[in-house]
């Protein structure tokens, strides 16, 4: 009997050092914070069919409060059109790493956008237009993703 007794213990053991080791995931609304936030439509350039394409742009840094054990998050970053509940697209960042407390800055595009013969300024103000909104979600391992921020992008053209 006793062999089977020194089998449990190592297996229980095993289980809470492991367990120590991966910890839990942190409560990434209570320990993270987006900040640096800037959006617009990235011009994406002239086509092969010869129109101008812009494609709605989110720049941001996470910030994660000190001491937080925490070194790298995954990212999916939903566009929608506004107002509306369907994705136009989404962007999934498989690992974004921390230096120090923060990112560097994050620079999602997505690939959805709009193409015109016009210039880009008269595209945004395109009868046909539509505002969008991008939502970041992010998760630590194998966790549940967790909304950390609303944006609506900028009707402004960016360039970089």
């Amino acid at each position: 009997m006793r062999p089977l007794a020194t089998l449990l213990f190592a297996g229980l053991f095993a289980s809470a050092l492991s367990a120590t080791a991966c910890g839990t995931p942190a409560d990434l609304k209570q320990t993270t914070r987006i900040t640096d936030v800037s959006s617009g439509w990235f011009d994406a350039g002239i086509q092969a069919d010869g129109k101008n394409k812009l494609v709605p742009s989110l720049t941001f840094r996470i910030v994660k409060n000190p001491g937080t054990s925490l070194s790298t998050l995954s990212l999916n970053v939903v566009f929608r059109k506004a107002g509306e509940q369907e994705h136009a697209d989404d962007v999934f960042l498989q690992t974004v790493e921390f230096e120090g407390d923060a990112t560097a800055p994050i620079v999602v595009r997505s690939g959805y956008g709009y193409t015109g013969e016009q210039s880009r300024a008269e595209m945004l103000k395109h009868s046909d237009f539509r505002d969008m909104e991008a939502q970041v979600f992010a998760k630590q391992s194998s966790s549940q993703w967790v909304a950390l921020h609303d944006v609506k992008i900028d009707r402004q053209v960016i360039v970089r």
